[in-house]
């Protein structure tokens, strides 16, 4: 994958979504860079791996360049063992609402207690309609963006 990632970020009222979700994926994450404007980022999901890598944001933190590629996930593995103190554990829920599929993540470890939904968009325009369980968009507040939750987490706010 190679393209312009838009999406939108929100806090998460409760947990009804969980009643909604078609799927759930529980993943762990590391960063080998996570400087300003860039981001190198090693997944691991469902016994599968990839390598991310995503540019610098918009100034709204709306849009940014994103690669992806899948690898396999013993190589995962041994990146996760290269990458800067602080991973990311957590659940995400794919919940399909009106012609958009948002990502919930539920955070665990020291990012307990923190759910954010995300919602990808063909442009930084497009509208969408907001499920009652959403909450307050946060879209450009960095404390929310999972490699800043590497090295500020959570808990510690």
């Amino acid at each position: 994958m190679n393209h312009i990632e838009t999406e939108r970020k929100f806090l998460v009222k409760d947990d009804t979504y969980k009643r909604y979700a078609t799927e759930s994926h529980r993943m762990t994450q590391g960063y080998i860079c996570r400087e300003s404007g860039r981001t190198v980022r090693v997944r691991i999901s469902d016994g599968r791996g990839w390598l991310t890598i995503k540019g610098a944001s918009s100034g709204n933190g709306l849009s940014r360049y994103e690669w992806e590629k899948e690898i396999p996930a013993d190589e995962a593995e041994r990146l996760l063992d290269l990458c800067m103190e602080g991973t990311i554990d957590k659940t995400r829920y794919i919940v399909p609402f009106e012609g958009h599929s948002f990502e919930v993540d539920e955070f665990y470890g020291d990012n307990e207690g923190l759910t954010v939904a995300e919602v990808e968009l063909e442009n930084e325009t497009e509208p969408f309609s907001r499920p009652e369980w959403l909450g307050k968009e946060v879209t450009g507040d960095r404390r929310y963006y999972n490699s800043m939750l590497t090295e500020h987490p959570y808990s510690q706010w």
